[in-house]
């Protein structure tokens, strides 16, 4: 059985919140991302726990509306917590690697490798659903700091084959194959639209945002500085475009080749 729970921890990057998943069988329970640390949220995981047993705190990665729960809670439930590795306000006791199982009851999921929105990113398999974290979500795109280890996870989850996603933040999306489609489509836009936007003149990584991002609210011009910089990393890789792929600023300059 899946369960959600969503964090209380809105925001323009989180949507609605965090979803943290209780998966379970047979009264044993796997937490799956709990989130930030914030006591209410605890406090309505244990409570959803009841009287089944806890079995570990696993995480999709490291970022701090997904994992700095973790441990405090694992500790609460008497378990361990598990990931792919260390982060920021995060400590696993078990390491998982791709194709790892992570067990409950008499089932399972397993990890799937998908490094891309961070070096260190899971998702979880489970039958025909995959736990998403941040590799994808519904109803947006994702920021990421590899766009060529994104592309290719994303492929990965793909050829999977699964049928249902249940995302970090969102809601469930039943069309699995057309929402990977769809985020593969994109990603290949994103690269065409920024050579061609390099190509008819934009010189910086601000001038690209202007031309892709036109509109963008202006908190959220930052991430769309980043995802252009990250974007151009892969295209410089590539031969596409010339660009420095130093630390980037709306200043930093590009070139077509």
């Amino acid at each position: 059985m899946t369960e959600r729970i969503l964090a209380p921890n809105p925001s323009l990057y989180t949507g609605n919140g965090t979803n943290t998943y209780l998966l379970s069988d047979a009264a044993e329970v796997l937490v799956l991302d709990p989130g930030p640390v914030i006591e209410s949220h605890a406090a309505a995981i244990i409570a959803a726990i009841g009287t089944r047993t806890p079995i570990g705190v696993v995480v999709t990665h490291t970022h701090p509306d997904h994992a700095p729960l973790a441990n405090p809670l694992a500790l609460a439930l008497d378990v361990p917590v598990i990931g792919f590795g260390p982060g920021l306000e995060f400590l696993p006791d078990v390491l998982l690697a791709d194709g790892a199982e992570v067990a409950f009851g008499t089932d399972h999921i397993t990890a799937v490798h998908t490094p891309g929105h961070t070096s260190d990113h899971l998702c979880f398999r489970h039958g025909s659903t995959l736990f998403t974290g941040d590799h994808i979500m519904e109803g947006s795109s994702v920021i990421i700091e590899d766009a060529a280890d994104y592309l290719d996870s994303l492929y990965l989850v793909r050829d999977l084959d699964v049928k249902r996603l249940e995302p970090g933040h969102g809601a469930g999306i039943d069309d699995a194959g057309r929402a990977i489609a769809d985020y593969i489509d994109h990603r290949l836009q994103r690269e065409r639209e920024i050579v061609d936007a390099v190509n008819e003149g934009a010189g910086t990584v601000g001038d690209i945002v202007d031309v892709v991002y036109a509109g963008i609210p202006s908190g959220l011009r930052h991430a769309a500085v980043h995802q252009v910089g990250v974007q151009l990393a892969k295209l410089s890789r590539d031969g596409a475009v010339s660009f420095d792929a130093g630390r980037t600023t709306e200043q930093t300059e590009v070139r077509p080749r």
